[in-house]
């Protein structure tokens, strides 16, 4: 069972001092991928700020982070990936602060393959820095270490904190739900590696860019990773008996789940099928997508 952590106390546009580096103010862009809302994270005091995902495009967010750290100084934007809940804001934030922006830059962002768009979107993101081979980044009072994890997406950027044993681990690793694998782009190989990277850096607390800090992370991420073990063991039973659609296993897979959320749960069963495909353990006819019919390989 993964020890979800979904308690959070906030009012929209407020800032609030979560630790004693990081503040934190709240979008206003609540619904089923983002909880509340995209928390964007401040770093530091005074000279030299660090903003971590920004956010959406919404004027009243902007003028929040702006109101957050009026009388100090922006100097970096750090980026987490790509999405349209993540990094639309950062220019407009760095053309009213000045500051640089750090991030990884998507390859090429996905072409349509049949399935549901289960994103709010992508966005053309390209930083004034390049982070995706990892970095370390000094700011006033503190230090970010940029560390690549692809999975979730392609160019997913978490943040360690090496003041506070901190992660700000984007939508890689979120307390309130599980992250959505979504192929071309995602990866559950990658993603699976990922998880493993950040469990073996032994981070006091990880902040994701969606709900409350994760303060026991070891036995969360172990969560994750069984969560993810147990749903190849259930794609490989509905194969057993015969299923071939992926579109007909979702609603016995994700019963418990809200409805809403079977497009986003179709494109986690297809990265878990893709990298069982990969293996070998599983085959179709064609290039596998969203739309193939697959079965168990025979031995």
């Amino acid at each position: 069972m993964i020890p979800y952590v979904r308690d959070i106390e906030f009012e929209y546009g407020k800032v609030d001092q979560v630790s004693p580096l990081i503040r934190r103010v709240i979008a206003n862009n609540p619904g089923p991928f983002t909880y509340k809302g995209t928390g964007t994270y401040i770093i530091g005091k005074g000279e030299g700020l660090a903003v971590i995902d920004p956010g959406p495009d919404l004027p009243a967010h902007l003028q929040a982070i702006l109101d957050a750290v009026s009388g100090e100084r922006v100097s970096h934007i750090l980026i987490t990936h790509h999405h349209l809940d993540h990094s639309p804001l950062a220019k407009p934030l760095a053309a009213a602060t000045g500051a640089v922006i750090y991030g990884c830059a998507v390859k090429e962002l996905p072409a349509e393959d049949g399935g549901a768009r289960v994103e709010a979107g992508y966005d053309h993101f390209t930083p004034d820095v390049s982070v995706c081979g990892g970095a370390v980044i000094n700011g006033h009072g503190w230090t970010m270490e940029a560390i690549p994890t692809p999975g979730h997406t392609s160019n997913h950027i978490c943040y360690a904190l090496a003041e506070e044993n901190a992660c700000f681990t984007g939508d890689h690793i979120m307390g309130w739900s599980t992250t959505v694998v979504t192929p071309p782009d995602g990866n559950m190989a990658d993603y699976m590696a990922s998880l493993e990277l950040i469990k073996a850096r032994n981070f006091k607390t990880l902040w994701p860019t969606h709900g409350p800090p994760i303060t026991a992370p070891e036995p969360f991420i172990d969560g994750y990773i069984a969560h993810r073990h147990d749903r190849t063991r259930q794609i490989l039973a509905e194969l057993a008996t015969g299923e071939t659609k992926i579109e007909a296993m979702v609603p016995r897979m994700y019963a418990a789940v809200d409805p809403r959320l079977y497009a986003p749960a179709a494109r986690s069963v297809l990265a878990h099928m893709l990298e069982l495909v990969r293996t070998g353990q599983v085959v179709t006819d064609g290039p596998p997508g969203p739309l193939s019919e697959y079965r168990l390989a025979r031995r």
